[in-house]
């Protein structure tokens, strides 16, 4: 383990690494709320995107070489990545650099998938000459320092590794398993498969797939033109690139641990309307498993000038009612007047009218919520004008008639769905 512990090794195997990260994806289950913006821009945790953190892991684990892979709706996020990624200084070969789909003469087509994303870009890749490729999803809510990770593929001396999180075998049958020798080494990848395959030594989980992959450079190059020549690939990652590689190269698995405790850390793919529902919730817990207040590792983002929350006490038919929010977070410019907002999770710009009660829900920015209210386990996408008096997830059928109710009940609120024209920036 010499050269995991040895911090100036790691260093420059970071500086010698080029993350790209796959942010064009449209996130179809996340269903409307991807309809005007890619899933990586998506708003999480009252002031993030999601695109945040994998672009946080890399600035924290000293991997200052970053492309943004861009394709689907990638307007927001494009601004968000101009505005708030703008701080790298050039002249020391520091960048995030935002690669929208092209045009190319051989093929003049869009991505066909994560792995022809990459190899469209190897002419890019190779201006930059980096040793490793880092390949991340922009959509995981996760921190995680990749030195470690790289530092393992390096002394592993492997030509691919993929990082991994430990999942209940029930579970797991919902992603891409790793099957692996007592050593690490991956003998098998399936996707979703009935019966995944145990970790060696604990029979209760599997090995899951984060969708995390080092590379050596010239591996990659020739196992993308490899897939490229195949008529019948996908051009996918999992699907294609990862079941050759584990017949042809040596293909490890990088298990993800706190490097104290050895224990799983939080890591969560939000790409459900109740995942994304239930993680944000998680954020309001007096001890939630994803620390957002961690001086020592900060998720960095771009966030507009705005003042503080405020909380107003309305005087309203001889009744005084006091602005309120417990067991909640609000954010800069939220306005909570004459209303109570119960164990909710509040974006900036958000304003809760008089005689108002928002409960158990996630609202986006720029919402109004009108007089007398009443919201229920709810997501309230942003720019959305709630009419006064609405009532949302207290009557299942009429919310199913007026807007989206996942399979956990949550409901999804969109301005198309109130018939509302807003700025589809979003």
């Amino acid at each position: 383990m010499f050269l995991e512990s040895n911090p100036r090794f790691v260093s420059r195997l970071t500086r010698d690494t080029l993350a790209m990260i796959l942010a064009g994806g449209r996130g179809g289950r996340l269903v409307n709320l991807t309809d005007w913006r890619t899933k990586p821009a998506v708003p999480f945790g009252g002031k993030f995107r999601l695109i945040d953190f994998p672009l946080s892991n890399c600035i924290n684990s000293g991997i200052r070489r970053i492309q943004v892979l861009t394709q689907y709706k990638a307007h927001s996020l494009i601004q968000h990545v101009q505005r708030g990624w703008g701080f790298l200084r050039g002249e020391f070969g520091e960048f995030v650099e935002l690669v929208p789909a092209q045009q190319r003469l051989d093929q003049p087509l869009w991505y066909a998938g994560t792995a022809d994303a990459v190899y469209q870009s190897i002419d890019i890749i190779t201006a930059h000459d980096p040793r490793y490729v880092l390949v991340l999803a922009g959509d995981h809510v996760y921190k995680m320092d990749y030195g470690t990770m790289i530092a393992r593929h390096v002394e592993s001396g492997a030509e691919m590794t993929v990082g991994c999180v430990e999942t209940p075998l029930e579970r797991a049958r919902a992603f891409g398993v790793m099957s692996v020798d007592e050593h690490g080494q991956v003998l098998e990848f399936t996707e979703k498969p009935e019966n995944p395959d145990p970790i060696p030594g604990d029979s209760s989980n599997a090995l899951v797939s984060m969708g995390i992959y080092v590379f050596n450079r010239d591996y990659l190059f020739r196992a993308l033109r490899q897939d490229a020549e195949d008529p019948d690939s996908d051009r996918d990652f999992g699907r294609d690139v990862i079941p050759r590689a584990i017949h042809e190269a040596k293909v490890v698995a990088y298990p993800f641990r706190d490097p104290q405790s050895g224990e799983q850390p939080y890591w969560r793919d939000v790409g459900t309307v109740d995942a994304f529902y239930e993680a944000n919730q998680e954020l309001i817990g007096a001890r939630p498993e994803l620390n957002i207040y961690d001086e020592l590792w900060p998720i960095w983002t771009y966030q507009a000038q705005l003042p503080p929350a405020k909380f107003i006490n309305v005087q309203l038919n001889d009744e005084d009612l006091p602005g309120m929010a417990l067991d909640s977070m609000v954010s800069g410019g939220d306005i909570i007047s004459g209303s109570l907002v119960r164990h909710s999770l509040l974006f900036s710009q958000v304003q809760v009218q008089p005689q108002s009660v928002v409960e158990d829900s996630v609202v986006l920015p720029a919402v109004t919520v009108g007089q007398g209210s009443r919201i229920r386990r709810a997501v309230i996408d942003e720019g959305c004008r709630i009419p006064n008096g609405t009532v949302i997830g207290y009557d299942v059928e009429q919310d199913r008639s007026r807007f989206y109710v996942s399979p956990g009940g949550v409901v999804l609120v969109t301005p198309e769905m109130l018939g509302q024209e807003v700025d589809h920036v979003r």
